[in-house]
């Protein structure tokens, strides 16, 4: 039996691209395996003519392959690259960031292939139109402007990333690191992803969103941060947890926690509780074959009946679904 095909990571280099996060793809799903130690992806860098390319560093870099590889790819990453504004206009304009080259390039791409943008790069896929009418998200310091570019994209710039489904976009610089796990999660489910997590020393998934990190008036003081009420409401999802509960354990008003919390998080408590109830069911669902029901129980959802609502909320299908989802991707890899 012949074995099945790696899923191919074509990363397309740009001038001026940012080095790191142009190797974030190769670092993240270069590390994944298989049960037998196979590699689940194969990674590849290109550039538009083959050619060396200049970086936003001090130095270039040269790659093995032209644009011709992106008519191969499963997957398609964009990263970022510095786009210098003309001398007489107040920023890059559209033929900057989808000069004819490129547009000849993305028009390679299979019909079924994901395309991944990071950072700034969702200026690319802006002007494509390929976020026309959709949810994406760019680094928070663009966001309006963004926006403004491109009225008919709905830019969330107090998240990470946004899964489209073909179309991913993620945010500022390391965001890229959170979207690639994410994807290993939907190719491969949990374990895989943890698994490269550690080998690369990173978090598997982040509290929050792109919210926290935004510039904001530092705490008076040390202690006023949630981040250790947080883990202890991590340990307890199983139960119960009052905002009130959760303040008294900070040591603050249920007012003052609130609004630190949102400060910190990008979320209310409340939001925030129930995202990481879900996300706990899910890998549940991956790793276990507890019933519904007793998932939901475990994840502090209640009943069969709110996690389904819950799902279908969040991601847009129900616990049976996404389990067997994850199974048929587990066992016959893409």
């Amino acid at each position: 039996m012949t074995a099945a095909r790696a899923h191919r990571v074509v990363v397309l280099a740009l001038d001026g691209v940012y080095p790191f996060e142009m190797t974030i793809p190769v670092r993240i799903f270069g590390t994944a395996e298989g049960p037998g130690g196979d590699p689940l992806y194969e990674v590849l860098t290109c550039s538009l003519d083959g050619g060396p390319v200049r970086t936003s560093a001090d130095f270039g870099i040269t790659v093995e392959h032209g644009a011709e590889v992106l008519a191969t790819a499963d997957t398609l990453v964009v990263p970022p690259f510095f786009c210098e504004p003309p001398p007489d206009g107040d920023g890059p304009t559209a033929a900057d960031w989808l000069p004819a080259e490129l547009a000849a390039a993305l028009d390679r791409l299979p019909a079924d292939a994901r395309i991944v943008s990071m950072c700034t790069a969702s200026y690319v896929l802006a002007t494509a139109g390929l976020l026309d009418g959709h949810r994406a998200t760019t680094h928070w310091n663009e966001a309006e402007r963004f926006q403004s570019a491109f009225p008919r994209v709905r830019v969330d710039a107090d998240v990470l990333f946004v899964d489209g489904g073909r179309v991913l976009t993620a945010a500022g610089v390391a965001a890229g690191v959170d979207l690639c796990l994410h994807l290993l999660r939907r190719d491969h489910g949990s374990v895989v992803a943890n698994r490269v997590a550690r080998l690369c020393v990173v978090p598997p998934w982040r509290e929050g969103g792109q919210a926290q990190f935004i510039e904001r008036p530092v705490p008076e003081e040390a202690r006023s941060s949630t981040s250790a009420t947080r883990e202890w409401a991590l340990a307890r999802l199983g139960r119960p947890l009052a905002l009130a509960e959760l303040a008294r354990h900070a040591g603050m008003s249920v007012r003052t926690f609130s609004r630190r919390f949102r400060d910190e998080v990008g979320m209310t408590p409340g939001q925030w509780l129930t995202r990481q109830r879900v996300e706990h069911a899910r890998r549940l669902l991956e790793v276990t074959d507890l019933p519904v029901d007793r998932i939901a129980e475990e994840a502090g959802l209640g009943t069969g009946a709110s996690l389904r609502r819950h799902m279908a909320l969040t991601i847009g299908v129900a616990p049976l679904t996404y389990r067997q989802t994850f199974r048929a991707k587990t066992a016959a890899p893409r």
